[in-house]
């Protein structure tokens, strides 16, 4: 009996410790539901919600670029697409077969989009194909059975109407990469299909041309299926941004080269606003909106004349005979020239041991400053060289605005070279001498400009010693350019000279007139040489250029104003490899003048 009641309080003890632990867990239970239903209740509610949902951005439309006439530049075009949902389709790889021979896919496109296809859920429409041709659309539509899970998406492209003729300055966008993700944290560019600027002002202009974000709320499943649409907020459209350049002039200036390679900048002598900016040849910059293949890639980067170079502003070049305004107006203003003072040209000049030619074996005789800028005599401007010596000469080019880079919001822009004794020391590590500074007196040696620079000096001269700058964005009311403290008397000089170049008899450039009543321009030509020529050759007698291969014959300059007695408008211009300054560069600068004054650009 005693054993019998022992096992009964042992039972009784352990069922009150288990019945202990029940209440106590059935408590904890409690206050755990408590805690998760009322304390953090609203906390739950909204992430059961956020699973419910999937917020999507919508991409804006882009700012449009316009030239200052509202002309569009950079638009967005209706864009259709043809967009499969793997998930629909019955046999993905024969229907991409049957696809590729309709839409003219390449073998790589088709990798791609199966690739994409692996990549997704198979709910998720891929795009198969940009920019659908209308025939292309209808042949789709009237055909849709035969192609389950394929629609047709409407959205916008980005696209340049003119094409080549304003690939440079504007460049062109393209899909974001990785590299583009760790610059910039914008949640734009984590949109699919988002393009951003890759070059030009398309590039420099990005965070305000894109715009900001829009977005979509859905009802999505558990597997994120998209239910239905609950909400939309529209994004908001990217800035327009207008250009001082006129496309009517623009296509002018390309086509005034032809099949020649080079580059032209028109400028607005008194406000710096560039009215005219071309690199030639170009290239078609819609090919990069989606992507460019490979072999017109290829076809790109291998051409000799470079298409892909912005050749106004990262082109260097010796500007030859343009320079000789540059030392004549050195001259006049440090006095060591004057109106009176000539020199006698023999066809040579000897300094030390060496012999420094002109152009005109022959030689020009005595001339004043205005005659040796009317007949580009390099003897002439050997001599005064030699007189004002290198660092003036430098103090000059500064003064004018050579080997300067300007904030016109392009990048690539090269600087140039305006050599003096310390610019030699540093990059050379070697000491100036005075041969060095003959050569530079007529442009050549170290000296290296762009045509931007070009342009730019020329227009300080010819608009009465005003500095302004360059300058692509249209302002309402242009900075007051501040003066340069140049003497009237001498710019008139030089100005005097350049006019002679093109109305005097005998002027370097008189074939260039323009063939406008009543109105004169100015100018200066320029031809520099790619190769050196040996005494040996001299002495054989020199081949013409015509004769040599292409990427051996001398480029070619002219940089020209007008009108002479009132200049508005400036333009420099290089042909690469173009063999004469006269014969070749000046017609295209006068073209390009002519068009300006019949436009009448304001």
């Amino acid at each position: 009996m005693k054993k019998s009641n022992h096992k009964l309080r042992i039972l009784l003890k352990r069922s009150l410790i288990v019945f202990s632990v029940n209440i106590l867990l059935f408590f904890a239970l409690i206050g755990r539901l408590y805690y998760l239903q009322i304390y953090q209740g609203e906390k739950y509610a909204l992430l059961s919600d956020s699973n419910r949902t999937s917020r999507r951005l919508v991409s804006p439309p882009r700012g449009i670029i316009t030239d200052r006439n509202g002309v569009e530049l950079a638009v967005n075009n209706q864009n259709f697409q043809a967009m499969l949902i793997p998930e629909q389709s019955r046999h993905i790889d024969g229907q991409l077969s049957s696809l590729q021979a309709i839409l003219h896919l390449s073998d790589d496109e088709v990798a791609h989009i199966k690739k994409d296809i692996s990549h997704h859920r198979r709910f998720v429409p891929v795009k198969i194909k940009d920019n659908l041709s209308w025939d292309e659309i209808a042949y789709l539509m009237l055909n849709n059975s035969q192609y389950p899970g394929l629609i047709i998406d409407e959205g916008l492209i980005r696209t340049y109407p003119y094409k080549e003729y304003t690939a440079h300055p504007l460049g062109y966008v393209g899909a974001v990469s990785e590299a583009d993700l760790q610059k910039d944290e914008d949640p734009l560019l984590q949109v699919p299909g988002f393009k951003i600027g890759k070059s030009g002002f398309e590039k420099t202009y990005d965070n305000i041309l894109r715009g900001r974000a829009g977005a979509v709320t859905y009802e999505v499943n558990a597997y994120g299926r998209i239910m239905r649409e609950i909400e939309k907020t529209d994004g908001v459209r990217g800035q327009d941004l207008d250009l001082t350049i006129d496309i009517r002039l623009q296509k002018k200036a390309y086509e005034a080269f032809g099949n020649e390679s080079g580059a032209a900048v028109v400028l607005d002598v008194n406000t710096g606003e560039i009215l005219a900016f071309v690199s030639v040849p170009s290239f078609d910059p819609n090919l990069f909106v989606d992507g460019i293949s490979v072999k017109n890639w290829n076809s790109l980067i291998n051409d000799e004349k470079t298409p892909m170079t912005d050749k106004a502003i990262a082109g260097q070049y010796s500007p030859g005979s343009t320079f000789k305004i540059v030392v004549a107006l050195a001259a006049l203003e440090a006095g060591v020239i004057t109106t009176n003072t000539t020199s006698f040209c023999s066809g040579k000049m000897k300094l030390g041991n060496h012999y420094f030619h002109c152009w005109k074996h022959s030689g020009h005789g005595h001339l004043n400053v205005i005659e040796a800028i009317k007949n580009s005599c390099d003897i002439f401007f050997y001599e005064t060289a030699l007189k004002l010596g290198i660092e003036k000469i430098a103090e000059m080019s500064h003064r004018l605005g050579l080997g300067e880079i300007y904030d016109i919001g392009l990048e690539n822009q090269k600087a140039g070279v305006i050599p003096d004794k310390k610019w030699k020391q540093t990059a050379l590590k070697q000491p100036w001498q005075q041969g060095e500074t003959v050569i530079a007196g007529i442009g050549q040696g170290y000296v290296l400009v762009t045509p931007l620079q070009l342009v730019t000096m020329l227009s300080r001269v010819v608009n009465g010693g005003y500095e302004i700058t360059p300058t692509f964005i249209k302002k309402d009311k242009p900075p007051e350019a501040k003066k340069l403290k140049l003497k009237k008397e001498n710019l008139e000089i030089v100005k005097q000279g350049m006019f002679e170049v093109v109305n005097g008899v005998g002027g370097t450039a008189a074939r260039a007139k323009l063939k406008l009543k009543d109105v004169k321009m100015g100018g200066k030509t320029g031809t520099t040489q790619v190769r050196r020529i040996s005494l040996k050759e001299r002495a054989q007698g020199i081949r013409r250029d015509e004769d040599l291969p292409w990427k051996y014959r001398n480029h070619a300059w002219f940089m020209a104003y007008a009108p002479h007695d009132n200049p508005k408008y400036a333009v420099a211009v290089i042909v690469e490899h173009g063999r004469s300054g006269s014969g070749v560069a000046a017609p295209i600068a006068s073209k390009i003048l002519e068009e300006a004054i019949k436009l009448d650009i304001r």
